[in-house]
């Protein structure tokens, strides 16, 4: 497995920018998942583990886009409407039977085979059905249509040798359909990412356990389960761990052998009752990331052994902000995925908001059109780091990278869509 970080990034340090953490995720990370072969119909969601290489010409031969008569573009007048005799019908599935002929019009119909080889070239455009008028056997074609109208050629989608999925690649729909239109069967595609889970806290207990004084139910596991299983990964729960460090070392070692990361909330900050950094240390190695971040500054980053270890924040905006914008990326580089980063999309802001320089800032936002059509983010009015009510109200993240310190009602913004994130 990766070496996840090294002694620089030390509890105690400057903290650290957003993007120095996430290059240093990609750079020192790398798939810790064995590889198998799934069928076509469990494919789905898997990540891709070799490149897909075609064999074959799709489409296999030249066909007709659409339903009307195939014809050779000499055969017709330029200028003038042309009357050429109708020999012959060919449905998809159906080739026709003899060679074509020079002068004459075929009846197709969509996705049937254009006859004709290398020896005896076949017609070489389509006339849709509703532009021609049939009558007594023949069909009277108007002037002006192109060569090679609605006509699908022999390899115009892939070709042999052409590599048309990428290693490292989550299959999407379209790319099944692509490997099925292939004649494939199966994919090779990584295993799925083992991740072992709990939160700490003496304060915590599980939905549907009556709350005593003090107590909150465990809205953060619940959250993070749902986010990894949305991720392909396979979870295992290790419950609630109370704010004992014998208890902590116990059950990180127990998943330490058979999981391809550990993931936690809660406890990795500096207080009197955070002993989970104490435990990380004792097996293996911690190195805290204090990030220059709004919400969710206190994020370690460490190994159990071997095992990768992630330790997000307590409050539940945090930890589903830090999930999103740093554990995830880990666990797709983790599992295999190339091309890890989301994708920001710039919206016009609708609030105005002052903002401390050189930190990175996550504002919860709704998107909603603007008086010229463009999304414009609205800023959720409660914006508390234990406000979960918030991530469900809002569409997505507006982004307020370091350098910015004011952002005025109009100006462009990035924003995280939930829809790019979150399945």
């Amino acid at each position: 497995m990766a070496q996840i970080l090294d002694d620089c990034f030390a509890f105690g340090g400057d903290l650290m920018p957003t993007d120095e953490a996430l290059a240093i995720l990609d750079q020192r990370l790398s798939p810790v998942v064995g590889v198998e072969t799934a069928p076509l119909r469990r494919a789905h969601g898997r990540i891709l583990a070799e490149e897909v290489t075609a064999e074959c010409f799709v489409p296999p031969h030249d066909n007709a886009a659409v339903d009307g008569y195939a014809v050779y573009f000499d055969d017709l007048g330029l200028k003038a409407e042309t009357l050429l005799p109708v020999t012959a019908r060919i449905a998809a599935g159906h080739p026709l039977d003899h060679a074509p002929r020079r002068g004459e019009a075929l009846r197709i119909f969509t996705g049937a085979p254009i006859p004709g080889d290398e020896n005896t070239p076949g017609p070489d455009t389509v006339l849709m059905q509703e532009d021609c008028r049939e009558q007594d056997g023949k069909v009277a074609i108007p002037p002006g249509i192109s060569r090679g109208a609605n006509l699908r050629q022999k390899g115009e989608d892939m070709k042999p040798d052409d590599v048309v999925l990428r290693q490292g690649r989550r299959l999407r729909p379209q790319d099944i359909g692509l490997a099925a239109s292939l004649g494939l069967t199966g994919l090779s595609v990584y295993e799925p990412l083992s991740v072992a889970v709990f939160s700490s806290g003496d304060e915590i207990c599980e939905p549907g356990e009556k709350l005593s004084s003090g107590a909150l139910h465990d809205a953060n596991r619940y959250g993070l389960f749902a986010m990894l299983e949305g991720l392909g990964c396979v979870v295992t729960d290790l419950g609630i761990l109370p704010d004992d460090e014998a208890i902590i070392t116990e059950a990180l070692a127990g998943a330490a052998p058979g999981h391809g990361l550990i993931l936690t909330s809660g406890g990795v900050s500096t207080g009197e009752e955070d002993h989970i950094r104490a435990a990380v240390e004792a097996l293996g190695s911690l190195h805290f990331w204090r990030l220059s971040i709004k919400p969710g500054r206190p994020l370690a980053m460490g190994q159990v052994g071997t095992t990768p270890f992630i330790g997000l924040p307590g409050n539940p905006v945090a930890v589903m902000v830090t999930f999103l914008r740093f554990a995830r990326p880990a666990i797709l580089r983790l599992s295999g995925v190339v091309d890890h980063q989301p994708v920001l999309f710039r919206v016009r802001a609708g609030f105005s908001q002052k903002k401390k320089a050189g930190r990175r800032e996550w504002v919860r936002a709704r998107l909603v059109q603007g008086p010229s059509g463009e999304p414009v983010a609205e800023k959720f009015p409660r914006q508390g780091s234990g406000i979960l009510s918030s991530m469900v109200a809002a569409d997505g993240l507006v982004e307020l990278a370091e350098d910015v310190s004011h952002v005025a009602e109009g100006d462009m913004v990035d924003f995280l869509s939930f829809r790019e994130v979150l399945s």
